[in-house]
């Protein structure tokens, strides 16, 4: 195809996406979305949308429903002309995604199922989806006296008088702080927590990652960022490193959104830190 082929999307409050193309010399096109497999490893998962003309320019729209599902990952983008065609990469043109800008303030049932179209470092189109039983978003956070303190909203779950926040050490899963979760505002699963820095120091540089327990035997829950019109979090929102006893403390959104906090044991610049082996183009 000699000429870049962009395609606009929309997206609603349900969650559906519609893509709209001109695509030149299509006899029967498709759009193939393909989930982007782990390094090294083949592609396994694909989703085929139909593609159907649209008025009388050679526009043509498909839709992608909320249902089925979407696995969580990445998925790239791509068009088929016809059924003896190569598939191509497409380019994003315009996107409005002004309805996940507020996603975080509607209840969200089980299972959480979140997708965000997004430009890839490359240049392409692609969509962010996220798929969990249940989440926990985090809101504002506030470094202050050594501490910093959440403010969280569970989907997917009920909230516990008995609900308390887990730091899990990455390197260590044995390892756990545990904090109580606080009711905070008129939601009945919006809640607050304070982590005192001087509690995650130790031997050496460190990760924890930070979780929910919203029952005495409910499974742990991921608090993370997912629901707004961001698919990668972790470049944007940049938090300042703290020094307590000999070490910087800095909590981080992970490249799946999620929060979690380093440890390192020295003063370093730049931005947040980079998780071995992670992909996030």
């Amino acid at each position: 195809m000699s000429t870049v082929l962009r395609t606009r999307c929309t997206v609603d409050a349900d969650g559906r996406i519609t893509f709209r193309l001109s695509p030149p010399e299509a006899t029967r096109p498709e759009l193939v979305l393909v989930l982007r497999p782990k390094k090294g490893r083949p592609e396994e998962t694909t989703h085929t949308l139909g593609l159907e003309p649209e008025g009388g320019e050679g526009e043509f729209h498909a839709v992608l429903e909320p249902h089925p599902r979407l696995a969580e990952g990445r998925w790239d983008v791509y068009l088929r002309s016809g059924p003896d065609t190569v598939r191509e990469r497409l380019r994003p043109g315009p996107r409005d995604v002004r309805v996940l800008v507020d996603g975080a303030l509607r209840d969200r049932p089980s299972p959480v199922a979140v997708r965000v179209p997004y430009t890839t470092k490359d240049g392409f189109l692609a969509i962010r989806t996220w798929l969990r039983t249940a989440h926990a978003e985090a809101g504002p956070l506030v470094i202050a006296d050594g501490a910093m303190t959440v403010r969280a909203r569970l989907h997917g779950a009920e909230l516990a008088d008995e609900a308390e926040v887990l730091l899990r050490l990455r390197a260590d899963r044995d390892t756990v702080l545990t904090v109580p979760a606080r009711p905070a505002g008129e939601g009945g699963g919006t809640f607050s927590f304070t982590v005192a820095y001087g509690e995650l120091t130790g031997t050496g540089n460190r990760i924890w990652d930070a979780f929910l327990r919203p029952a005495a035997d409910a499974p742990p829950v991921r608090i993370g960022r997912l629901l707004d019109d961001l698919a990668d979090r972790k470049g944007v929102f940049v938090y300042p490193g703290v020094t307590v006893d000999g070490a910087v403390v800095r909590p981080y959104y992970t490249l799946d959104n999620d929060l979690s906090v380093e440890v390192t044991a020295a003063v370093r610049t730049g931005g947040p830190p980079r998780e071995p082996g992670a992909r996030g183009t």
